[in-house]
């Protein structure tokens, strides 16, 4: 018989075993540790959501209890804290390509001229902000309705706010390192 606690990861509630939940505080204590002090608090709040996110997929039926597997599974998706990342690079490199997460769109908030459409659609499909603003014009003088897209893409698409966005819409994998860089 195994202890259990019941946690809020994310604003979520898992049950979860006292030794895999031992680890897993004592990996967040790591990674925020990790972190530039000025960016800790907004990014291991989008940190939790992930792993909420990670261990919703591990779940396979309701109350189910999480276990240390989880949190190695976390762990693993996340990436080990480790201060000699750049002596790891080749293995970081295989990690990285492994863990490349899907993307998502949103604007892209940091390359835009009005709301960031054609930045977030670049960024989505790997081309040229250039080149996606060249077609909204060609469409508007020939067509007519790259307005209106413009306008729906405007209003559908979220704003890459957080790093954890950031790093989504650009496909990038959610590591310590990878967090560090975004967050400076």
């Amino acid at each position: 018989m195994k202890k259990v606690v019941e946690v809020n990861i994310g604003g979520i509630n898992f049950t979860i075993e006292d030794d895999a939940y031992i680890q897993l505080k004592a990996y967040l204590s790591r990674f925020e540790a990790s972190l530039p002090k000025e960016d800790a608090k907004e990014i291991m709040e989008d940190v939790e959501a992930r792993v909420a996110e990670i261990f919703q997929k591990e779940i396979k039926y309701p109350n189910q209890v999480i276990g240390e597997d989880s949190v190695r599974v976390v762990i693993q998706c996340l990436g080990e804290i480790d201060s000699t990342i750049n002596s790891n690079s080749n293995s970081q490199q295989k990690t990285s390509k492994k863990m490349k997460t899907n993307k998502k769109l949103y604007r892209n908030m940091e390359d835009k001229v009005f709301a960031g459409v054609c930045g977030g659609l670049a960024s989505y499909f790997e081309i040229d902000t250039t080149i996606i603003r060249a077609i909204f014009v060609l469409v508007f003088f020939f067509g007519g309705s790259a307005l209106l897209a413009y306008i729906i893409l405007w209003v559908i698409m979220p704003k890459a706010e957080t790093v954890i966005q950031k790093m989504e819409m650009n496909g990038e994998p959610i590591t310590p390192e990878n967090l560090r860089n975004y967050s400076k």
